[in-house]
């Protein structure tokens, strides 16, 4: 999509929006407020930014870092603390899917950039188009905390070029009140498609979609199988009709509002928005969705691979991190984090779902020569 060419100026921070969708995603911000730890306590951790060990082969400029990110993931708070804390000002594009982050990439506009913050499929596809530098792990602290699975994940083994930030799952917000009967599976949208009649949204995303079809169909979301995909696009074309729009955002207010009754959409949303409505709930289906993982990568040639390593081990401190699951909404990857989060934060199903719904969700990965057929599918599906 043309970019909007908007730009907002607030100190240390530049934010460039390049799509009018970026407003509002699923990595917004809400207004509250992070407990902390002391400085003191993160010393002994061995988180001193401005004493982080760099390699004399990658020195640059140590005044500026680009980064290239979804939008709300930085504010101004977070981008001050680590200017006062590194000396380095921040300069953040945001993009609203990583099929545009890759293609202004893959043109050539990301050159600027030293943090990227793909999705997990979209790691292994920059990585395998060599697009991404290998970290050097002596560089990073905290890779010892995160949570085992995160460790060693299937779309980056060895975490060889990307660093986990934040992590969910795809699901149901509905507003209680106005449904009899709760959903638990994604057959549910079908068999009540005539109840929800365009008072139900779909994310805007080819991969979610039809994924979820495939999932109602016992398939796997990264299915290769041609007729399989086509079975998935004939269900979505049953449920079409009933859909009000394919949004990743906007559903947010008219779910507020009580013109939707239902809207797929990502658990960190749904975590967000539960707090201003009382009968707004959240599923993930039980016949499993998308476990998706958002991190961090250094992109070939970055200017500053110095302050980008920086920026990753800022990320990593257990209070910035805890910080983001309270303010972002979003499930985090490092066990010290989790440890000092509120106990309502921790046992909230929305953010970390129990062991035996996260056994039956998959986390996207490429699919080859098979994402032009899923595109072509798409298209049909939207058009229609």
């Amino acid at each position: 999509m043309p970019p909007t060419n908007l730009r907002k100026y607030r100190g240390n921070f530049i934010a460039s929006s390049l799509d009018e969708q970026n407003a509002c995603t699923r990595r917004q911000f809400i207004k509250t407020s992070a407990a902390t730890i002391a400085a003191s306590t993160l010393a002994s951790c061995g988180w001193r930014l401005a004493e982080v060990k760099s390699n004399p082969q990658i020195q640059s400029s140590l005044d500026l870092l680009y980064i290239y990110t979804w939008a709300g993931y930085t504010d101004q708070d977070l981008l001050d603390r680590f200017y006062d804390e590194t000396g380095i000002k921040v300069v953040a594009d945001v993009f609203d899917s990583n099929e545009s982050m890759l293609a202004r990439v893959q043109a050539g506009g990301g050159g600027a950039y030293s943090i990227i913050y793909p999705s997990d499929y979209m790691v292994q596809k920059m990585a395998a188009q060599n697009l991404l530098t290998e970290l050097d792990h002596s560089l990073i602290i905290g890779l010892d905390d995160l949570f085992s699975q995160f460790k060693n994940p299937i779309y980056d083994p060895g975490n060889r070029y990307s660093i986990p930030i934040s992590w969910g799952t795809t699901g149901l917000v509905y507003n209680s009140k106005l449904l009899t009967i709760a959903p638990t599976d994604w057959d549910y949208i079908w068999e009540n498609r005539d109840l929800f009649w365009r008072r139900m949204t779909l994310v805007n995303d080819v991969r979610e979609v039809i994924g979820c079809a495939l999932r109602k169909l016992g398939y796997s979301y990264n299915s290769t199988n041609e007729e399989h995909i086509k079975q998935a696009y004939e269900e979505l074309l049953v449920l079409r009709p009933a859909i009000a729009s394919f949004t990743t955002d906007s559903w947010r207010s008219q779910i507020l509002v009580e013109d939707l009754l239902i809207a797929m959409c990502y658990s960190s949303d749904a975590a967000e928005i539960k707090p201003e409505n009382a009968d707004l709930e959240y599923v993930t289906p039980r016949s499993g969705s998308s476990l998706w993982m958002d991190t961090l990568v250094i992109p070939k040639n970055a200017p500053n691979p110095d302050g980008a390593y920086r920026w990753i081990n800022f990320m990593l401190q257990p209070d910035i991190a805890a910080e983001i699951v309270e303010r972002l909404s979003f499930a985090t990857a490092s066990t010290l984090a989790y440890e000092i989060l509120p106990e309502e934060l921790k046992e909230d199903p929305t953010l970390f779902p129990p062991k035996s719904v996260l056994e039956k969700c998959e986390s996207i990965a490429p699919v080859g020569e098979y994402e032009e057929i899923y595109a072509q599918y798409w298209t049909k599906l939207r058009s229609g």
